[in-house]
């Protein structure tokens, strides 16, 4: 995930089915950062795993985006 906002980022939070990620920006510009999602034995494939991706500037100000991951065999 990459995020940049000129006012600085507080935060990249992300969520996926159970999973959560949460990293400070330091108040930079410009963060980025690499997750790995774990799949859990036993999953149907072509079940659908929930993404939610939240990004937080110094003002307070957050966006917020949906989607999903289709587990596969």
């Amino acid at each position: 995930m990459r995020a940049q906002d000129a006012d600085g980022i507080d935060s990249l939070r992300i969520t996926a089915g159970s999973q959560q990620w949460v990293d400070d920006g330091g108040f930079s510009q410009v963060i980025s950062a690499r997750y790995r999602l774990i799949i859990p034995s036993g999953t149907q494939p072509g079940t659908q795993i929930p993404v939610t991706f939240r990004a937080r500037d110094a003002a307070g100000f957050e966006a917020k985006r949906d989607t999903y991951v289709v587990a596969v065999p």
